[in-house]
């Protein structure tokens, strides 16, 4: 089968499509044809080797991680799918990459694709969806009432998260461009801070969590509009040794890591927040539950651009960028 393939770190030009053996299944997997696959961040900085101390390849290897597509054989001990089902997920961090016709993946990993949305719809959700799932959920135990900070509120995860924390009652706080104002206010965020034209100091104040999406200092920047006993939970990092000991690394790793993240810490603790890094991980269960409010119309995929599965490259080219207003995706056919 044809597949996108990182044959060493080095960027981009690692990247190349090769013609690789079907994955074959244990009898807790399904093997599903790859209809569509989503696009994220990560995925241009995986080639670079950015994070090669945290998530171990076996090179070379296929990449991507989101995929909506259908089922065509299950093990022997899968109950909860069948060929022929369409089914969404991610197999981030299992091994596995979906930048491929057919991709491997654990039972738990998967739910059933939501009959409202198309295969490139339903491809664009799983790692943001997840994401957020867990952030919110998880590590910020948001509750209705209170106010949490999204930045870059017309990107990926931003579009995603805008429309989460305002289902569960929050108040929504964002920045963006002067062009993705009506945008992300359409998705439901309340104040919105024009980044070319305005501080985010200057006009948030008070809120009690802020989840950290982009690089650079902006995260430390944010730690002065929280409020006490606040939570400031990162997905670009530092990666701190709390999260060195879920992922079961050594001492020296996890020395390394709280090191690394001693400052924003310092910074968190002096405003009385905490500081937390999060990974996300594959979960069928939480997008069963995402693909219920994605039924019920209270969230809605938000789409940029559609490449052709033979495009890959270019459209990760594109998402580097920095300027796509929601999700990149791969239209693995035209049927």
């Amino acid at each position: 089968m044809k597949a996108l393939v990182l044959k060493r770190y080095g960027g981009a030009e690692a990247l190349a499509f090769a013609d690789v053996a079907r994955p074959t299944i244990g009898p807790d997997d399904i093997l599903v044809k790859v209809r569509a696959a989503g696009l994220n961040p990560i995925d241009n900085m995986i080639p670079k080797g950015m994070f090669k101390p945290i998530l171990k390849f076996q090179l070379p290897a296929t990449m991507g991680s989101d995929f909506a597509g259908v089922v065509v054989e299950v093990g022997s001990r899968v109950s909860r799918f069948q060929p022929g089902d369409a089914v969404y997920g991610s197999v981030f961090d299992l091994g596995n990459g979906s930048f491929a016709e057919f991709v491997a993946v654990p039972e738990h990993a998967a739910a059933l694709k939501p009959a409202n949305l198309s295969f490139i719809e339903a491809a664009s959700i799983p790692m943001v969806g997840l994401t957020v799932w867990q952030a919110f959920k998880e590590h910020m135990q948001l509750k209705p009432g209170q106010k949490i900070f999204i930045p870059a509120g017309s990107g990926g995860i931003g579009t995603f998260a805008i429309q989460l924390a305002k289902h569960w009652g929050a108040t929504v706080g964002t920045t963006t461009s002067t062009a993705n104002i009506e945008l992300v206010r359409t998705l439901g965020a309340d104040e919105v801070v024009d980044y070319k034209k305005q501080d985010v100091e200057d006009v948030l104040h008070d809120y009690d969590a802020v989840l950290g999406t982009t690089r650079g200092d902006g995260l430390e920047t944010a730690l002065d509009i929280l409020r006490p006993h606040s939570k400031a939970v990162s997905l670009i990092g530092p990666p701190d040794a709390a999260f060195a000991r879920a992922r079961g690394m050594n001492v020296v790793m996890k020395l390394v890591f709280r090191l690394l993240s001693a400052k924003i810490r310092r910074l968190a603790k002096q405003r009385g927040a905490t500081y937390s890094f999060m990974f996300v991980r594959p979960d069928g269960s939480q997008l069963a539950s995402i693909g219920e409010l994605l039924k019920a119309g209270r969230i809605r995929p938000v789409i940029d651009k559609v490449f052709p599965f033979t495009q890959a490259k270019a459209g990760l080219a594109y998402l580097e960028q920095g300027r796509a207003k929601g999700k990149v995706v791969l239209q693995m056919d035209a049927d």
